[in-house]
């Protein structure tokens, strides 16, 4: 069976920007059903709600790799995503504890107001992270996350009217 391509790519306009501005983690089997359509998750059915976490801004970023096998017909996608918590605080200190030991699914808002769902397969886990209490009066006292997955696609995309209703 040959996988038909569908469209090419032009240049769009300059009007992208980086970088992501919140994150929402709910553990993996809260989610019990999604409807993806061309790769939109367009209705999500969960049993709990993703609790949002605010990131301050030029500091977190998610990255997906691509890495097909020729010899297996196989490919994977590696997801990540880091970001800090400035402050260390025993509230948060329990809270990455219980993130630690969950999988997870993460939707995450980027700057240009589209949403991704990542762990959507397997769920996302944290991975090496630390606390810091930095050296100089101006460096970071806090926590500096980071959680990976690796799934069978690339994160989907999810609908700008259904992200909100995650956290209600």
């Amino acid at each position: 069976m040959s996988c038909v391509l569908t469209q090419g790519y032009n240049l769009d306009c300059r009007d992208s920007t980086g970088g992501i501005k919140e994150v929402g983690l709910v553990a993996f089997e809260s989610v019990t059903a999604m409807t993806v359509t061309e790769g939109v998750i367009t209705a999500i059915t969960q049993s709990d709600v993703f609790l949002k976490y605010q990131l301050i801004a030029h500091t977190g970023d998610f990255e997906q790799t691509i890495t097909p096998s020729r010899e297996n017909g196989t490919l994977e996608v590696k997801q990540s995503l880091k970001f800090p918590i400035n402050k260390m605080t025993t509230a948060v200190r329990n809270e990455l504890l219980l993130l630690a030991q969950n999988r997870l699914m993460i939707a995450v808002l980027d700057t240009n107001g589209k949403a991704w769902m990542l762990g959507q397969d397997f769920g996302m886990m944290l991975g090496a992270s630390s606390a810091k209490s930095g050296v100089k009066l101006g460096d970071r006292n806090g926590f500096e996350l980071m959680f990976e997955s690796d799934e069978k696609t690339l994160a989907y995309e999810i609908n700008a009217a259904l992200y909100p209703t995650l956290f209600d």
